[in-house]
């Protein structure tokens, strides 16, 4: 494990897949980051790399070959190196490699980098095409927050206030892929209330999201998490069924939608990267 501290913040990340673990509140010890637990979700905040959400079929094509990656990609399952670290900051890079051509035809470095500056961690991603032609890829962030249900509180008292939204346009999942169907949900005062109930039908999975700041709180108290992002287009909430947490998902690229002929270079959000550019995005979050 690497841990990175500030007066404020104290993060801890794992090497396989460059996974924030935890984030605590030094003033009270709160733990801001679900716990894992794998009877609900093993997963905390794992990287979406190459492709967000899953494939038809598990399969993609490109120039007439076609390839398998499971769903969100192969990033969160591989041990990225460490670039570089501080007491406040750590840098981790991912290389493509032997074993990642077989199933990603694409030369890369991925960099992911965590910051603590006072209250706020901010979390910056880089992707280099490395290859000799144009690159197709999608990124996201997938990090769950811990709702408290002890101390006489509950699910229902958290709900998530959005910056510019009055309502939402939501993308049904049906078996993991995209539905052509759209759907409404009408925001009062901008706010989503959470319950268990939210996320029966899984996700929700938004193209035209307009907010780029939501502030996850518990109406009950103070408990307030402020959450901002840059460079990402669509947006996904979601939590496992009866799960004390809520991930809020930033994303560049979606799953595959239900008529999608599975070429690579025609799918949805997909980024098209020239030789030697690179792409950039962030998010970060900040604890009142």
């Amino acid at each position: 494990m690497i841990t990175i501290q500030n007066n404020k913040l104290k993060a801890t990340f794992k090497e396989l897949g460059a996974e924030l673990t935890s984030l605590i509140n030094l003033e009270n010890g709160k733990e801001i980051m679900w716990e894992g637990n794998p009877d609900f979700w093993g997963g905390q905040s794992p990287v979406l790399f190459p492709t967000v959400g899953a494939l038809k079929n598990e399969q993609y094509i490109f120039e007439g070959k076609t390839y398998e990656l499971p769903r969100h990609g192969f990033a969160r399952r591989r041990v990225f190196d460490i670039k570089n670290s501080s007491e406040t900051e750590v840098i981790f890079e991912l290389k493509s490699d032997g074993e990642s051509l077989k199933i990603y035809p694409f030369e890369f470095i991925l960099e992911i980098k965590y910051t603590l500056i006072e209250n706020k961690l901010t979390v910056s991603y880089q992707v280099k095409n490395l290859s000799e032609k144009a690159m197709y890829f999608s990124l996201g962030a997938h990090p769950g927050f811990a709702i408290d249900t002890e101390n006489g509180m509950n699910y229902n008292d958290y709900e998530i206030v959005f910056s510019d939204d009055e309502k939402l346009e939501i993308h049904p999942l049906v078996n993991n892929i995209i539905s052509n169907e759209t759907q409404t949900i009408e925001l009062g005062n901008k706010t989503l209330h959470l319950s268990y109930e939210t996320f029966a039908k899984d996700a929700l999975v938004m193209t035209t999201m307009k907010s780029r700041e939501l502030i996850l709180r518990n109406h009950k108290n103070t408990d307030k998490v402020i959450f901002t992002f840059s460079n990402f287009p669509y947006f996904g909430i979601w939590a496992a069924k009866n799960a004390d947490f809520v991930c809020l998902e930033p994303w560049q690229g979606i799953a595959d939608l239900e008529n999608h002929n599975q070429e690579l270079t025609d799918k949805f959000g997909i980024l098209k990267l020239e030789k030697n550019q690179d792409w950039k995005a962030d998010w970060a979050v900040e604890i009142e």
